[in-house]
């Protein structure tokens, strides 16, 4: 923990300007999604009338948005750790499971994000579009990549320090 105080210098900074970013970009379509909700369920309520297709816009405004708060969750270390086991180890093994955890992660986000990546390219193809208001669903897929590629970088980054190959020092 003492390392996230250290003040950030080149590729923690790009990083964190990085993170925050696509974490305000998630911010914002969060913020959508809840107007269309409230939207919405003021219509049913009030009008009989909801919005048409609200679920589907519910659907893929949230799968943008946790592509885009992950790299932030990694950035800072956020995410859950399981270290019932490791407590009672050295510094120096919980460092090396870590980075090993790191990298597993980072594995997995990357084929995440390849298989996105790949998945938009071929519905942009086949033209799909959502049931109910027809919209390209090659669109969310397309604001998702950013957010997983991003994430597998920081894992990446992250990794090579828990194994020591990159120090803030040498950034």
């Amino acid at each position: 923990m003492s390392q996230d105080l250290a003040p950030m210098q080149g590729v923690d900074r790009v990083l964190q300007r990085l993170c925050d970013a696509s974490a305000t970009v998630g911010g914002i379509v969060l913020v959508a999604i809840a107007c269309v909700t409230v939207v919405s369920v003021i219509g049913r309520a009030f009008f009989s009338h909801p919005i048409l297709g609200d679920v589907e816009l519910v659907q893929l405004g949230c799968a943008v948005v946790v592509a885009s708060f992950l790299p932030y969750t990694q950035f800072r270390h956020a995410n859950i750790i399981v270290d019932f086991f490791t407590t009672g180890t050295s510094e120096k093994t919980q460092s090396r499971l870590d980075a090993l955890g790191t990298l597993l992660y980072t594995v997995v986000m990357g084929l995440v994000a390849w298989r996105v990546a790949v998945g938009g390219v071929d519905i942009k193809a086949n033209q799909e579009t959502s049931m109910l208001m027809a919209l390209p669903l090659w669109i969310p897929y397309l604001l998702m990549v950013p957010g997983l590629v991003l994430c597998t970088i920081i894992g990446l980054v992250q990794t090579l320090q828990h194994l020591g190959w990159m120090t803030k020092e040498n950034l």
